[in-house]
């Protein structure tokens, strides 16, 4: 009977040892194990992800993920340099690189990650103009990134992108938007009408100049006015008095006006 005591406590005490001593840890994960409250070993590189063997009531293993977090950031109340109140919302795509730091320099990685990233995006949208934040989101992005990696990077994390969601505007901000753009079409409209007529007024001046030079080409252009004339059903014709008929009548009334 005794005999059969021992062997059933050490298989309870074997039992209690593969519950509570034994760890797995998957390919993306790594841990940081304390022992007697200090660090023992992280394993990262060669040490881990597989099976780990832990000494009960001795060592404690906190669990890291090695994955890419992609986080959303809360819609923020921002005030541009120029006095414009917008609603920005962002998301912001990190990763722990450090297991040891991500446990010990911060109490939740987390949390104090999206904090920073709140307080950044406020931050430098306030000292961006409306139309920046409109038109200059990729730079607007790039600088986020670079200021929030910063922040973070003695935790052991790196932030790998920031993007810029959604900008919402006032009702009467969106109204002005939109009547500059209509202004911005209509002087566009009105830029190609004029570069069009001042086209076709060198043209015409071009064309003047060769007929100027050879008076057949006039009477051309005359014989075809005709032809274009017959083609259509009327019953007026218009015919076009060359000036040169008429310039002997002229100079002979001016001679008599000068008598």
């Amino acid at each position: 009977m005794p005999i059969s005591i021992n062997v059933l406590a050490v298989a309870i005490l074997v039992i209690l040892f593969l519950v509570t001593g034994v760890r797995v840890l998957r390919e993306y994960e790594r841990g940081v194990i304390f022992r007697l409250g200090r660090v023992s070993r992280a394993l990262v590189g060669g040490n881990g992800p597989g099976l780990i063997i832990l000494f009960p009531l001795v060592d404690k293993m906190v669990k890291v993920s090695l994955r890419t977090v992609a986080m959303d950031v809360p819609s923020q109340d921002v005030i541009t340099r120029d006095n414009v109140t917008v609603k920005v919302n962002a998301i912001i795509y990190f990763r722990v690189i450090d297991s040891p730091r991500a446990i010990l320099q911060v109490e939740d990685y987390l949390y104090a990650t999206s904090q920073i990233a709140q307080t950044t995006l406020r931050s430098v949208l306030g000292q961006s103009q409306l139309d920046d934040i409109l038109s200059k989101r990729d730079e607007i992005n790039v600088a986020l990134q670079r200021i929030i990696d910063q922040q973070t990077e003695p935790w052991g994390v790196k932030v790998s992108a920031v993007e810029i969601k959604n900008v919402d505007l006032p009702q009467e901000m969106i109204r002005a938007i939109a009547r500059q753009a209509e202004a911005e079409r209509e002087r566009r409209s009105k830029i190609i009408h004029a570069e069009g007529e001042f086209q076709a007024a060198q043209k015409l001046s071009e064309a003047a100049d060769i007929i100027s030079r050879n008076p057949t080409t006039l009477q051309l252009r005359f014989l075809q006015t005709l032809r274009e004339l017959a083609s259509e059903k009327t019953s007026m014709v218009v015919l076009p008095l060359p000036l040169d008929l008429l310039t002997p009548f002229l100079k002979h009334r001016s001679d008599k006006a000068a008598e």
